[in-house]
């Protein structure tokens, strides 16, 4: 049944990953990493979205991950990966930086694939 619904469009996927990625940033923003960790449902809400972003990531054509690699889709999709299937193992340090550092990255190379 599925097979006849239209395929979305692969924009909507970035467009959805540049949501996802701007929810992580409002609910961390002004936080230090002890306050997030111990925020269980800002961390927990961070973590849904951080998988979210992957997961649309997932959804991008192999041809457009190819004209883009400024952004590092097999990284996004691995992080994706790790957070839904190794929950006792997540390193909060790693978790942080993507949130302060490659997440802001990420959302200013998205928006340049929107022009």
């Amino acid at each position: 049944m599925s097979e006849n619904r239209p395929q979305r469009e692969w924009r909507f996927y970035i467009d959805d990953m540049i949501g996802f990625s701007e929810k992580v940033l409002a609910y961390t923003d002004g936080l230090s990493q002890e306050d997030f960790i111990t925020h269980d449902l800002t961390y927990d809400a961070t973590l849904r979205n951080l998988e979210l972003i992957g997961e649309a990531a997932t959804r991008i054509p192999d041809d457009v991950r190819a004209a883009h690699p400024e952004i590092p889709w097999r990284l996004i999709i691995a992080t994706r990966n790790r957070l839904i299937h190794a929950y006792l193992g997540i390193d909060d340090d790693t978790v942080w930086s993507i949130i302060q550092t490659h997440i802001p990255e990420l959302v200013e190379r998205l928006e340049s694939l929107k022009h």
